[in-house]
Order: C-alpha cells, then structure tokens, then sequence
C-alpha cells in the first residue's frame, strides 16, 4: 500500500531522500520543527505525489487516500483533545498549500475549517468569548467561499463594509458578537444567491472541498505565472498540510506575525518581523492593516507598541527560537507564527526571500560564522539576482520634489510613469513603457503587473506585506505603507500634500529609503560593495570556465574588466562602422564601381578601425581578445529613403539613380542566410584585408603603450564549409606575415571560426584540422536549427511556454536537447583532430546560468557573455563547477 499522508512527528522511510520534494518546503519544515520538540500545532501532510496522482486522473484521488487523512486527522483529535464536528468540542483545522519552491501567496489557504451553525456555539462557550467564534466564522465563510465556491471576494468585502458603515465601526475588532451574527447571515445569504446552494454544514465535506481547491490552486493563474518567471518546474506539484488552528483573534494577548531571523533589505544579523494583536492568518502579509514591530529599537517612535513593549514574555522565547530555527538550518529563516492567550506557536520557518544585497551579505557572513563553507555560499547564491546589484541607483545630485514617503521594503531606484493597475502596467511594458505599479496593496492576482514594472509602490502594508515579499524575490525596488499617500484607483490618481499625480505621470522610487519623488531622476552608476568582491574571489576560486565579455568599444572593454571578464569573446568589427563619421566611408566603399575606388575607401577606414582596435587592446592590457571580422551583409550599410539617398549622392558625388540600383542590387530576401559573414571574405577579400591589417596595426600600438603582448584571436564568421575556412585563413596568414614584416614585430594570435550553423557543428572534425579555436555562435545556431527567428519568436514562443510545449525560451538559455547536442557533437569531433582546440561560446547564452551549467559538463573553456552578466557568469561558473565534482578539496571547509 503507497503511503500518502504523513503526521508531523512521524519518520519518513529512507527511500525518500528528497524530503522537501516529497513533503513540500512548509510539509518538510513542519515535520522537521516538530520532530525538534518546537512549539507547532500538530497535524499531517499529504505529499506532492498526491497532486501529481490528482492531475494524471482527472482530479480524483488514490483509493485509500481518504483513510489514511481520517486516521491522521483521528491523532491531531488525541493530540489537542478535541474533535472533528462535535458541537461540543469542535477541532477547527487550517488547509494550506506547500510546494517544494517557495511561492509567496500564490496559492490558496482556508483557515478556520470545522465551523458550522452548531460548531459555533460550542466554541463559544469553549473559549468563553463569543466575539472570537463568530469573527472565526465570518473569516472562514469569507475564505471557503473565496478560496473553494469561487465565489469573487468582493462579495464578502462590500457586506462587512455596509455594516461597518451603517454601525459607524472602522476596526473589524470592534464589532460585537451579534453584529457579527447578522453579518454572517449575509455571507450565507449571498452563497445561497450565487451557487444555489447553502454554504456546507458537513465539516468533513469542508475538508475536502478544501484539500481539492488547494491542490486546483496549484494551476492557477497567479501560480502558473509566478512558475514561469522562477522557473518552478510545472510537474513539481504541491503538498497540502491540514493543521490543528491556533488562534490569533482571541484578545489583546493573541496574535500574528511574521519574522525574519536576519534583515531581508539589507542581511543585517537582526531579527526583523512585525505583529498585529488580535488577528489571524494571512492579516499581517495582506496589507489591510499596518503591524507593529517586534523589536523596539526598529523604530523608538513606535517601540511602546512592539512585542519586546507588549508581550516581553513571548519576546524572548521567540528570540530563542529564531536563534535555533537559524542555527538548524544555516540559512536566515522566514518565520509565521501566532500567540494564543499567551501562548506561542510556530506555524512555519522555510528559507526567507531577500533581496539581491542582503543575500550577498548573509552568504559571506555566514562563512564567517562559521555556519557555511565557501562552495556553500556559492551554491545557495542564484546568480540571476546578482544583476540587481549592477543597475543603477539615484544619482547624489538629482534634485526632485518629494511627493511622499513609505516603508523602504525592497532597495534599488525605479523610474517610470504611473499605472494603478496590473493589467495597464503589464500592456503599457509589453510596448516599451516604463512603469511604477502603484495599488493600495497588491495581492497574489498582481504577479503579472509587479513583473512589469520597474517598481511598485502600495499606500498599506508593512515590510512583510504581500508586495515586500515578492518585490524582494523579484528584485524590484518596492515602498510600502505610504500612507500619506491617496490613492484614488477610480480616477486613476494619487494625492499627497495637495499635489496631484495622474496616471502616466512620471515619478522616481528610492526603495532603499522609501522615497516617492515627481519626475524622473537621474540614475547613477551602482557601487560594488565588499562582500561582492569577496563572494566573487571565492567563485573564481572554485570555477574552471574563464569568463570573457562580448565588446565592441574601449568603454564596453573597460567596464568588463570591472566586472571581472578575463578577456573578451566577442568584438563585433561592423559596430564601429555605424558612427556618422564613419559610416560616409563605410558607403563609399560598398558603392565603389571598381576595386580601385573601393581600396581608396578602405584606405579611409583603416586608421579609424586601427585606432579602435589599439584602444581595445589597452583596456584588455594583455588579456585575449577574439575580433569577429565583418559579419552583417552589406545592404545594411545602406540608406533607404529618398531623402538620405540624396544626402548621400552630394556628399560622394554619386548620382541618385546608381545609389539607388546598388540598393535595389545588394536587397535580398533573406539576409540572414544570405551574402554575409565568410560569404563577404570570398567576394570581397579586400574588406578583410584591410580589417586584419588594422588589427596589426593596433596591436603594434597597444604593444607599445602597454608593454604587454597582444593575445590576438581572429575569428571568421558564418563557416559552412571546411574550404572557406581553409581560403580566408590563407588570406589572413599573409596580411599578418605582411603586417609583421612592415611593423618589424612578431605578434601571437590564434585563427579560428564561429560555429554558427549546423553543418558547421557537424563537418566539425575536418574545420578543426585548420582551426585554433572555435567559438559557438549560440544564437545565430538557435535560429538555424531550430528555425526560429529570434526577431520574430516573441509573437508565438510565449504561448509555446504557456501550454508546455516549451520550458523556455530558446534565445535565454540553451535548448540542450536539441542545439545544445550539436554544440556537443562539434565540441568532440573537433578535438578528436586537434586536441589543442580552444573551445568557448559568444552567444548570450554565455551569461546564462542553465546554458553555463551545460557548457561546464559539455567541457569548453571559456563563455563570453555582456558585460553587465560577466559577474552572473563567473559566479554561475563557480556553481556548475561544484555540481559536477570539478572541485573535490575543501568544500566542507568552513573559514573564518
């Protein structure tokens, strides 16, 4: 018999190794905590195979499914000395969601189940408080209708705020039992109107109402985006955990609240979290109202109302359990938890989300605490998040009006104009627009919009609020709770001191202070603290692929070596042409009559590519620089309307007409397979002639300025074909020869080709004869083999990812059963005849941490990617070199 449902306190048998897989991450910390003796309500979990088993069969479940959850549910009913349905002594239990990844309010909870008209009564009495059972009751009808009868929340929103109204309340917590009462009558009312059907009495229909919604949530909407954009395998499934409640809305000595065991924002080792006295469930991370702080010091001006001021007791068993919560885990824990009566209860730890800078610096801290090692911090580290710590902040010299201020919740500056909704904000990104998403307070419904925008900003909230969270996972800068802001959704304005902001309006976020200013601020340049430097010695320590930078200026070279690139893979010749000083001449040659006009042309671009290349050179100071000769065809070059035709005939003397026939003659249907790349060589030796004489020339320059040797590597793009390898490394062996006899130097420099097209990666073996090095062209070879225009795939391969036919895109990481084969078929045959042969990648798959994870099992030697994901690179580098046993010394190392 397949066991499906697990108590918390019971061991899972040794053939499951993957415990957060199998159980979930909350399932797996609940168990774990439980087993540790901490204060956790009891229950069970029924494992992820479930929701695999429930989607494969049409959303019925296994046959004993049923037995084993009543006999678990039997032992929470021992454990807290109650029972399921009695009127009496009624067990109310919370559902709740679990997945393996931890998906922040994605999916769906129901609290409070186990209460019905007579259950109601009894827990009344019970708890001698009549207010808290009906306010119990209301919340769970207001959720089971939400969450499992789909019934629009709103429904039950506008009820209690008619009520509230007509009784002149503003605080839930100020209704009286009665009031409560009638407001429930309401709720059923409306349930009956919408589904025809009463809402249920039988708690065991509840139950299973709920375990099947929860389990339905695992394909919603919100979770099958917030999936998408984290890459969360679909067939991952989720867990669900059924929970003896605790209640936080028992008075002024109950509670709510969430914790981290460090700072979220910044990594700081101090317990940060907030509470609400008399509240439930998801009160504190929905926003609706402003917690308090646990710790006093967080802010003096509020300290009276913190946990440390108003429930000391509690205070210091919740230090002591976070202390221990962290030390288990060695990682800073996101903890919920809630205080009955007095009494604290852990309710969930899982790995907390942060933001990119507090997870650099809890990593590197950690080490020297002694809790993690090296490769440890490297392998918990996502190299995407680095990114955020590269973009810019707010210049020191912007001066902007301020409009207001809130809770700083997600660090970084955003500038774009206001929309107040996701779907305005997710259209108005998709054509280009920057956008601030400014809500009240943002839900789960809003991971599309927050995903668009460059940052968000909510009037309600606190620094655990929905929006917090996820902004902090995402890496968007966030203020939260501005409350001196108005919003006015209806209108589509916000208010502050008297101003007005309409949508479309400009405005500048600064999440690292909670600052809102009019306009838009100058951004400057992000500086790199410390701990980057430090993680980032650890990863070049560990890693085997070098990291070299695609980069066609002095000014790409430079900020590369900044970042850390060790070369660069990458310099695309035909971006230096299109400059207004340069591209005169460029036309000249294309439209040159003869070979004599077009050499006189060349003559002109010569010194200008020299210089370049002498520039270059310097900023690598020695490091190799591998130089794409002219790739792009030549029509390119060309104007196309009539008035820079003209413009173009009186600056070279030409008459319209010839311009405009050599337009019409070099057009072609598909450029892309067309005269390009070698293509070009072939035909018009001259244009390479002259680009490998500069790249001489500039070597000679930088020689001498630097003192250092050149590692010069030439690369001839496009190869189909063994025999236009064979012809323009002849080509480029004389020029050089040449080059070196006029300059009186001798220069080291590797030829070698772009493997870009699949014939190429197949005939491998016999270019590799010839080659020193090759570099694969991983976009250009995604485009031909899976013939897919990467100009053109935006209009389709989003639904390819929406319906699974795709995982991801093609053009951001590698499609490794497919061109990823080729890549490795190329990579073998070509060292099977050369075994010298330099291998690496230029595409932009080089700079992403899937495609480096490939190319580090596939053995190449080096990635080159932008230099902005040189970091990403080096640090994603390190990570495949650990998964695949390439560093086998001093792992479990811990240094101080």
């Amino acid at each position: 018999m397949t066991k499906w449902v697990y108590g918390f306190s019971e061991e899972l048998p040794s053939t499951i190794t993957d415990k957060r897989g199998f159980l979930g991450g909350k399932g797996a910390g609940l168990c774990e905590m439980t087993q540790l003796g901490l204060p956790v309500p009891p229950g069970f979990v029924i494992s992820t195979e479930v929701c695999s088993y429930f989607y494969k069969n049409k959303k019925f479940y296994p046959s004993d499914l049923k037995a084993q959850a009543d006999t678990a549910l039997k032992d929470i009913e021992k454990q807290v000395e109650a029972e399921f349905g009695n009127p009496k002594n009624p067990l109310l239990v919370s559902v709740r969601s679990g997945a393996r990844a931890s998906m922040p309010g994605m999916m769906d909870t129901v609290l409070n189940l186990g209460l019905n008209d007579e259950t109601v009564k009894g827990l009344a009495e019970l708890s001698a408080d009549a207010r808290f059972a009906y306010d119990s009751y209301r919340r769970f009808i207001q959720m089971y209708g939400d969450v499992v009868l789909e019934i629009d929340i709103h429904h039950f929103e506008t009820i209690l705020a008619e009520y509230k109204r007509v009784l002149h309340v503003k605080d839930d917590g100020e209704l009286k039992p009665e009031n409560l009462q009638h407001i429930i009558e309401a709720y059923q009312e409306k349930v009956l109107a919408l589904t025809g059907k009463p809402f249920p009495q039988d708690v065991h229909d509840q139950l299973w109402g709920a375990i099947s919604a929860v389990f339905g949530s695992w394909n919603n909407q919100r979770a099958v985006t917030y999936r998408r954009l984290n890459n969360i395998p679909e067939d991952w499934g989720t867990a669900v955990i059924v929970q003896a409640m605790v209640f936080g809305n028992q008075g002024n000595t109950s509670g709510t609240g969430v914790g981290f065991t460090r700072n979220p924002s910044t990594g700081v080792k101090e317990f940060f979290g907030e509470y609400l006295i008399n509240a439930q469930g998801e009160d504190v991370v929905a926003g609706i109202r402003t917690p308090a702080h646990i710790i006093a010091d967080y802010d003096p001006v509020l300290a009276e109302r913190s946990m440390e001021r108003v429930m000391p007791k509690v205070f210091k068993e919740l230090m002591t359990l976070q202390d221990r919560l962290e030390k288990n885990y060695c990682d800073m824990q996101d903890i919920e938890f809630t205080i009955q009566k007095g009494k604290l209860w852990l309710l969930q730890t899982r790995n907390g989300k942060r933001t990119a800078e507090a997870s650099l610096k809890i990593a590197v801290d950690m080490v020297q605490e002694r809790l993690i090692d090296k490769a440890e911090a490297i392998r918990r580290f996502d190299p995407e998040t680095l990114e955020q710590l590269l973009h810019p902040g707010i210049a020191p010299n912007a001066e902007l009006p301020l409009f207001g201020k809130g809770l700083p919740a997600s660090p970084g500056a955003a500038v774009g104009r206001v929309y107040f909704t996701s779907e305005d904000c997710e259209q108005m990104a998709k054509d280009g627009v920057p956008v601030i998403l400014v809500r009240p307070q943002t839900s789960p419904e809003d991971i599309h919009g927050m995903h668009a925008a460059q940052g968000i900003l909510t009037t309600c909230g606190g620094m655990t609020s929905h929006a917090a969270v996820v902004a902090r996972g995402m890496g968007r800068p966030c203020i939260v709770g501005a409350q001196d802001i108005n919003i006015d959704v209806e209108d589509k304005v916000m208010t502050s001191g008297g101003v007005k902001i309409k949508e479309g309006d400009f405005i500048t976020l600064n999440g690292a202070k909670g600052e809102v200013f009019i306009g838009e601020a100058e951004l400057a340049e992000a500086k790199l603290s410390h701990d980057f430097e430090t993680l980032m010695g650890w990863a070049d320590e560990l890693r085997h692929l070098k990291v070299r930078a695609n980069a066609d200026t002095p000014h790409d070279a430079l900020q590369a070596r900044k970042l850390g690139a060790e070369g660069i893979g990458l310099c695309r010749t035909e971006h230096m042409f299109f400059d207004a000083d340069r591209i005169l001449w460029v036309r000249e040659m294309i439209l040159a009559k003869d070979l004599e006009a077009r050499k006189k042309a060349l003559d002109k671009l010569l010194p200008i590519q020299r210089d370049d290349f002498a520039a270059i050179f310097e900023a690598m100071e020695g490091l190799p620089v591998t130089v794409r000769l002219l790739d792009p065809p030549l029509h390119e070059f060309l104007p196309r309307s009539d008035v820079e035709i003209a413009q173009l005939a009186k600056s070279l003397h030409m008459s319209e007409s010839y311009i405009k026939q050599r337009v019409s003659e070099l057009h072609e249907e598909n450029p892309m397979l067309g005269h390009r790349g070698c293509r070009l060589g072939v035909t018009y030796p001259e244009i390479y002639e002259m680009q490998v004489r500069a790249l001489f020339e500039g070597a000679a320059l930088a020689q001498k300025t630097t003192g250092k040797s050149v590692q010069l590597e030439i690369m001839i793009p496009l190869i189909a074909l063994a025999g236009e390898f064979k012809y323009l490394k002849a080509l480029v062996l004389r020029v050089a020869e040449e080059a070196e006899r006029d300059l009186g130097q001798n220069f080291t420099y590797l030829i070698g080709t772009m493997i870009e097209l699949p014939r190429a990666a197949l005939k491998a073996g016999k270019i590799a004869l010839d080659a020193q090095f090759f570099s694969f062209g991983t976009n250009d070879l995604t485009q031909m083999t899976m013939g897919i225009s990467r100009d053109d795939s935006g209009s389709f391969v989003p639904q390819y990812r929406a319906l699974g036919i795709l995982d991801r895109d093609p053009f951001s990481s590698l499609d490794q059963t497919g061109v990823g084969e080729l890549v490795k078929f190329a990579c073998q045959e070509g060292r099977k005849t050369n075994p010298a042969l330099k291998l690496g990648v230029c595409g932009e798959h080089g700079g992403d941490p899937l495609s480096i994870n490939f190319f580090e099992k596939t053995g190449l030697d080096y990635v080159s990617c932008s230099p902005y994901r040189v970091p990403i690179a080096r640090l994603a580098a390190a990570k495949a070199a650990i998964g695949f046993g390439r560093i086998t010394e001093g792992l479990s190392e811990k240094v101080a």
